[in-house]
C-alpha cells in the first residue's frame, strides 16, 4: 500500500482542516488506518486511527473531540477532519496503515507497516 498525503496548509486557531490520504492497492480495506503527528523536536505522536470498515475509531486524548477520522473504502481513502485548530497542533501528519489488525486501533508508530510522506499542518495563534 502506498499512501499520498495532501490538504494541509496555514489555517488561524479556532479554524478547520480536512486531511486527505489517497491509498494504492486493492488491500486498503483490510487495513486499520492511522493519522500520527509530529512537532519540530519532538516524537512521532498518534492523533487517530479507524478499523478496516469504519465501525470503530480511537482518539488521542489532545485531539479527543476536535478531530474524527473517517474512511471511504470504495475511494481507497481515508480524512481527518480537524476543528477547533490549536497552535499545539501545529506538526507534519502522516497518514499509515497495517494489515497486522483490522479490529484493533494501535498507538505505536512501530505497529504500522505503511506511512505517508506527510503534510505540514500549521495553526497561527
Amino acid at each position: 500500500v502506498q499512501l499520498v498525503e495532501s490538504g494541509g496548509g496555514l489555517v488561524q486557531a479556532g479554524g478547520s482542516l480536512r486531511l486527505s490520504c489517497a491509498a494504492s492497492g486493492r488491500t486498503f480495506g483490510d487495513h486499520v488506518m492511522g493519522w500520527f503527528r509530529q512537532a519540530p523536536g519532538k516524537e512521532r505522536e498518534f492523533a487517530c486511527g479507524i478499523t478496516w470498515n469504519g465501525g470503530v475509531s480511537y482518539y488521542g486524548d489532545s485531539v479527543k473531540g476536535r478531530f474524527t477520522i473517517s474512511r471511504d473504502n470504495a475511494k481507497n481513502t481515508v480524512y481527518l477532519q480537524m476543528n477547533s485548530l490549536r497552535p499545539e497542533d501545529t506538526a507534519v501528519y502522516y497518514c499509515a496503515a497495517t494489515r497486522s489488525y483490522r479490529a484493533y486501533i494501535s498507538p505505536l508508530v512501530g505497529d504500522y507497516d505503511h506511512w505517508g510522506q506527510g503534510t505540514q499542518v500549521t495553526v497561527s495563534s
